[in-house]
């Protein structure tokens, strides 16, 4: 685990470090060969190429996907407007859908 990403999530609010932990927790489980980095001021993961980020707003936190063309959104829950990119905000625990976060990271890293 990268130590600037520890250091992040550390720095956040309790609501929004309890969300960091769960889905950093998640992309460890899921992608095992998981690299995390430290770029533009926010957490990245990434394996051959970066595939997600999260990052503190004031009243939430931004879980934003690279190449999110790969992934099945039904619900809509996507937003953005980025060629490459699109980002949910979950303002509290009890917003985070742990298994669309695991669907959407294998989609978007097989």
């Amino acid at each position: 685990m990268n130590e600037q990403v520890t250091k992040y999530i550390s720095e956040a609010t309790k609501e929004q470090m309890e969300i960091m932990e769960a889905i950093r927790t998640i992309i460890h489980k899921e992608v095992p060969s998981v690299t995390e980095n430290f770029k533009w001021s926010r957490p990245v993961f990434s394996t051959d190429t970066d595939f997600a980020y999260f990052k503190t707003a004031k009243s939430y936190l931004t879980f934003g996907i690279f190449k999110f063309d790969k992934i099945t959104d039904n619900k809509n829950l996507l937003e953005g407007t980025g060629k490459d990119m699109r980002h949910i905000k979950i303002k509290k625990i009890d917003d985070l859908q742990p298994s669309v976060i695991k669907k959407w990271i294998h989609q978007i890293t097989k």
